[in-house]
């Protein structure tokens, strides 16, 4: 359905974050850069057959530009949000020291930005791979921890075969993408840590190399472990990786795998300050951290949560054995044990969404709101907007209002070669609900 949309009247020259007032009043009192907030109306069939309008604002709401957020966000990961999005729902919905939660916390934006403001910080994801990206940036060391950790590691050590073993990736796997003394030194530094991990000595420095390591295997720059592969929030198999080397005539150079640690260490943390580190100290020690499915984290308490703001699986577009099978291998996970929600049919996937709003339901308190990103599908031509409002609504959910947050691509999409407006999602769709007292 093509809407028309009306610009609005009440404009205000700065979009400051206001709690005290209702959202949809802030949203209709947006103005940036000389362009009003829209308006129109979505509309969704609900499960008894009726047809609920759901007020929709677009608008460009938070910047596109991806360097005004913390450093300590700047890790990869497929399909993440700009931590604006999570912060625009934070600042205005929750006041200090309320709990936001994420049941699909992905590399953990949500949660780290939650912290920062000063909120506490409930995450949970299926994928392990999650608590390991971010439960070491809720309490990071200092670059002097990390540099002293790493020169007493005795990553010089030769290996063998044996040193890969316990998963189907080889030797000659690992070589289409890492220089045999480069190789060397990840062998010795998985070791290392996966024997620390064994004796239960895993400590947050330890815990904060691997996560920096996990996010280096691989990439399109000299400030990766690996050769020239494809952007490092995916792994492309062995076999395609020899077909880039072989088409580009390259060949996996040196790398030195401490320096390049210490060398992102040092960008996440260039701008943790103390009054930051206090805050997180102080959040982290009150986070909760899940491996879970989200529809069933008995670890919540009922009526304990004030926001949640997440974006959910999207429709058979992630492949997590092939995606993730580098950095499972080395924190020795098995990647064919983690079994996403990648529903194949937009049926599938609107049950699975109404079981997680039944959860959050329970877990939500009275009064509290989920901000629920859907992002865009099948070129905009499917608007999951339209599914997830009944699902909310079958959960006992009000659906508040449909925000549409439309920018311009920054730089992960010019890596694939995607222009703007053309491919993939151009716009943050977010449906926001409330469970009433």
């Amino acid at each position: 359905m093509k809407l028309a949309l009306e610009p609005l009247p009440t404009l205000l020259p700065l979009f400051e974050a206001r709690p005290d007032e209702p959202l949809k009043q802030q949203l209709r009192g947006f103005r940036w850069k000389g362009k009003s907030t829209k308006v129109s109306q979505t509309h969704a069939r609900l499960d008894d057959g009726n047809i609920l309008a759901v007020d929709t604002f677009l608008n460009e709401f938070w910047t596109s530009r991806q360097r005004q957020a913390h450093n300590l966000h700047e890790i990869s990961y497929r399909a993440c949000f700009k931590p604006q999005l999570p912060r625009f729902f934070i600042e205005r919905l929750t006041r200090p020291g309320e709990v936001v939660y994420d049941p699909f916390m992905g590399r953990g934006t949500t949660p780290l930005e939650a912290a920062f403001l000063g909120r506490v910080s409930f995450g949970n994801d299926i994928n392990p791979l999650s608590a390991i990206l971010l439960a070491p940036r809720l309490s990071p060391p200092t670059v002097e921890q990390v540099a002293e950790r790493l020169r007493r590691m005795r990553l010089a050590k030769r290996i063998t075969p044996a040193d890969v073993e316990g998963s189907s990736v080889s030797m000659d796997d690992l070589l289409a993408f890492y220089h045999s003394d480069t190789l060397r030194e990840i062998c010795a530094l998985r070791n290392h840590l996966l024997e620390r991990e064994h004796q239960d000595k895993l400590d947050h420095v330890d815990r904060w190399i691997r996560m920096v390591a996990v996010n280096r295997l691989t990439g399109h720059s000299p400030g990766f472990f690996s050769v020239y592969t494809l952007p490092p929030n995916q792994a492309v198999s062995a076999k395609s990786q020899r077909r880039i080397n072989e088409r580009r005539k390259q060949i996996p150079p040196r790398r030195h795998v401490p320096e390049l640690i210490i060398s992102k260490t040092r960008k996440l943390l260039s701008d943790c300050d103390t009054e930051s580190r206090r805050t997180l100290a102080e959040m982290s020690a009150r986070a909760k951290l899940l491996t879970r499915y989200a529809w069933k984290t008995p670890e919540i308490a009922a009526d304990s949560v004030d926001l949640v703001v997440t974006s959910p699986p999207f429709l058979d577009v992630v492949d997590y054995a092939s995606d993730n099978w580098l950095r499972c291998w080395f924190c020795n996970i098995s990647a064919a044990d983690v079994k996403l929600t990648v529903p194949k049919k937009i049926a599938e996937w609107q049950m699975a969404m109404t079981a997680t709003f039944s959860e959050l339901h329970r877990i939500l308190k009275p009064g509290g709101h989920i901000a629920f990103e859907v992002g865009e599908v099948l070129k905009g031509k499917l608007k999951l907007e339209e599914v997830v409002i009944p699902a909310g609504s079958a959960a006992g959910f009000e659906p508040l209002l449909v925000m549409i947050n439309s920018q311009r691509f920054t730089k992960t999409a010019n890596c694939w070669g995607v222009d703007n407006n053309a491919k993939g999602t151009n716009t943050n769709r977010i449906v926001v609900f409330k469970k009433n007292d």
